[in-house]
């Protein structure tokens, strides 16, 4: 492949697939992207801002880190950061506190952490080194730490790929968009739009076959397309749902390997911000960790808006799969209500509007975001190869970075898929 002839199909129309796509389209490529949603932007969510009153997100909101690739679309964009700015609340004991919660382990837990040299599942490094019960403490304080912000599963979690997080005292350094990440989204699909892209909405694809060099792509309404090749950037568990050809799918099943989380997101708009008047110095709350069932909220702060956003992540979000959204609303009211010691009938709670997206229901992503098993960059290492294969994976699992799960993940996973075939890296 090296003409700019070459057709390729991307499946997905998240940050990695209109990434891919762009950079795909600027090389003189034609590109058909096949999109089983009716919108652009996969895993994120913006939600109406005559709803919310700004532009609130229903799935990703932080840009996390340095995030280059971000960055440097933002500045293309004319888009600006806002970092985040504020104070960390926590709860116990029903009193709030100002400092954030840390366990006088923590030293030592680094101290150990960073002389690991084979790598453990963190249920396994914590039996191993942690194990004595003076630790239960820690033990709870990385357990709660790797399953709710991480959204992963202690049993199976790469203590090597969380290091570089623990080292830094977690991804701290965090801004968002200002205008949201649907904002960077509608940029990335105009520019595609303008170089030719075709996006094709409502397209559920089914199978991928090698034929006559190439591949043909099947959907489920019928429509057959016929490329060069294929780029797959859809979530994790959705591979096995495709029907592949032997290679490619041999290469798919590695991705067992690479761990993929929940969340459940909860968006509550008050008339007012009530919990100012339940401490006088709470004005500056950005974040607030609580025990309560939708343990972990976050303001708008330095913005005044009336909205809390809640958020619970991690394999115990098993436990709330049989709620509705109205019942998953209420479970927030609930949890507000536990941690500011009002009745849930109070009206300080009275709504405006109301979201919860439980990820895990959402056909089209089956959860949240990646993360890493002591396995997943090999795993990585397979998927992102380019063996002569007509067929491509891509997406934020595959990110090699520290950032693994992120929409920067994303987007510098298209770039690089993008980069692998301009380079005439496949058939």
């Amino acid at each position: 492949m090296s003409d700019t002839s070459e057709h390729i199909v991307v499946v997905g129309a998240g940050a990695a697939g209109l990434m891919a796509a762009r950079e795909l389209a600027r090389a003189g490529r034609r590109v058909t992207i096949l999109e089983a949603r009716m919108r652009c932007g996969g895993r994120i969510l913006p939600l109406s801002a005559a709803e919310f009153g700004y532009e609130a997100a229903g799935g990703a909101e932080f840009v996390h880190g340095e995030a280059p690739v971000t960055r440097a679309l933002l500045a293309e964009a004319g888009l600006s950061l806002a970092t985040i700015a504020g104070t960390q609340w926590s709860v116990e004991g029903g009193k709030l506190s100002r400092e954030a919660r840390h366990d006088p382990h923590e030293v030592e837990l680094h101290q150990v952490v960073k002389e690991v040299k084979d790598d453990l599942t963190v249920d396994e490094f914590l039996r191993r080194y942690f194990a004595d019960s003076q630790y239960e403490s820690l033990r709870q304080f990385v357990t709660r730490m790797v399953e709710g912000y991480d959204a992963a599963d202690p049993a199976r979690a790469s203590v090597l790929a969380l290091r570089d997080e623990w080292m830094a005292g977690g991804r701290h350094a965090q801004g968002r968009i200002v205008g949201g990440y649907g904002a960077l989204i509608e940029f990335l699909e105009a520019e595609c739009r303008a170089r030719g892209v075709d996006i094709r909405l409502g397209s559920i694809v089914s199978g991928v076959e090698e034929a006559d060099g190439g591949v043909v792509i099947r959907c489920g309404n019928g429509e057959v397309h016929r490329g060069d090749a294929a780029v797959l950037t859809v979530p994790v568990p959705l591979l096995k749902e495709i029907a592949l050809p032997r290679a490619a799918r041999e290469k798919a099943a590695v991705a067992a390997d690479i761990g993929f989380g929940n969340v459940i997101k909860i968006l509550l708009r008050f008339e007012r911000r009530w919990w100012l008047d339940r401490q006088a110095d709470i004005t500056d709350l950005t974040f607030l960790l609580s025990d309560e069932k939708i343990p972990v909220w976050w303001t708008q702060h330095p913005a005044g808006d009336a909205v809390l956003t809640g958020w619970f992540g991690g394999p115990q979000t098993a436990s709330l799969a049989g709620l509705t959204e109205p019942e998953l609303i209420e479970a927030g009211l609930a949890s507000l209500a536990g941690i500011f010691g009002l009745s849930p009938n109070d009206p300080a709670l009275r709504l405006i509007a109301a979201r919860a997206i439980n990820w895990a229901h959402d056909p089209y992503a089956r959860g949240a975001y990646s993360w890493a098993t002591p396995q997943t960059r090999d795993a990585q290492s397979i998927l992102a190869s380019a063996d002569g294969t007509a067929v491509l994976f891509s997406g934020e699992a595959l990110y090699r970075g520290r950032d693994m799960g992120t929409v920067e993940a994303a987007l510098a996973s298209g770039r690089e898929t993008a980069a692998v075939i301009l380079k005439g890296c496949v058939r």
